[in-house]
């Protein structure tokens, strides 16, 4: 194995945003509220899951680390990205590039997967009603969430090392706001075969096969509600599974926009503007779409906020 890069590419540089250089103090006025919004929103929620016991159930025991995966997912791209348009830098280390890659698969899964754990136990609850709490029990939940980390770590520390393989000897532009893979792929001088067999392999167990599993998951739900005679059970059950739908379609759609259409519609531009989209802005929407359609989150949030204003001080 010839690890041969290291002589080469010592940073990369990072082109940013189309026209980011006109518009660059709204720019950064517009992401740095969006990432402090996508943080603090995911961090009420954890805080709000954990300090309310009603909400100690299996999906908000699912929805407290989505959130953390959310903050974590934009902490990859956002506070580099920020500094950059601070500072008027563009440059980022190779091992910053590698480490950015590594997070940013890992993330991405990890919330892909979480989404999937979620679309189950909304199965469970609707089609399943009486085992339920036998079904999803602790333990289950727990073997959940560590397979989804076990699996998404295994997905980017493989394509890192298979990045770590190739040589950047020639152009260090990456036309992105962070080191997309597939960007990294096209500038290397090196054979990219392997890497774009594993992306492939690995973007049908963790994306289709669990896409797949949700469509089937709502299938099933959507089967169970028809044969529900009464209006309010129907009605019941679309606001139990409405929030994750809604996050579920915002998260796939741009998957879908950016992978799938046909490459005429896929310019660079397009490419960037898709990527702000799963990387900051569902993110951030996401506590906004659990808590105003979420009557338990809502109520949770006048509690705490019931203790803060009348607590003996």
């Amino acid at each position: 194995m010839r690890w041969d890069n290291m002589s080469c590419a010592s940073e990369f540089l990072l082109l940013g945003l189309p026209s980011w250089r006109e518009k660059q103090d709204l720019y950064y006025a517009l992401f740095l509220t969006m990432y402090l919004t996508t943080v603090l929103g995911n961090l009420l929620i954890i805080l709000l899951i954990r300090l309310d016991s009603r909400l100690h159930t299996p999906m908000y025991f699912f929805l407290s680390h989505l959130a953390l995966t959310d903050v974590s997912f934009s902490s990859v791209t956002a506070p580099k990205m920020l500094f950059n348009m601070q500072t008027q830098s563009q440059s980022i280390s190779y091992a910053g590039c590698v480490s950015q890659v590594y997070f940013f698969l890992q993330f991405g899964c990890l919330d892909n997967l979480l989404l999937t754990s979620m679309a189950y136990d909304r199965y469970v609850a609707i089609c399943h009603p009486l085992h339920y709490t036998t079904i999803m029990s602790q333990s289950l939940c727990f073997l959940l969430v560590m397979m989804s980390c076990i699996l998404s770590s295994a997905v980017g520390l493989l394509h890192t090392l298979l990045l770590a393989r190739l040589s950047f000897c020639g152009d260090n532009i990456v036309p992105h706001f962070f080191c997309d893979l597939s960007a990294l792929l096209k500038m290397s001088s090196s054979d990219t075969t392997v890497n774009e067999l594993v992306i492939f392999t690995a973007g049908v167990v963790v994306i289709t096969v669990p896409f797949m599993c949700i469509l089937v998951s709502y299938g099933r739900i959507g089967a169970t509600i028809l044969r529900v005679p009464s209006t309010k059970g129907i009605f019941k059950a679309l606001s139990t599974c409405g929030s994750h739908l809604t996050v579920v379609s915002l998260y796939y759609g741009s998957i879908i926009g950016l992978y799938f259409l046909p490459s005429s519609f896929n310019s660079n531009e397009k490419d960037v503007i898709v990527a702000v989209l799963y990387t900051l802005v569902t993110p951030m929407l996401n506590p906004f779409i659990y808590s105003l359609r979420n009557r338990d989150m809502k109520g949770a949030l006048g509690n705490v906020l019931n203790r803060i204003m009348f607590s003996p001080r």
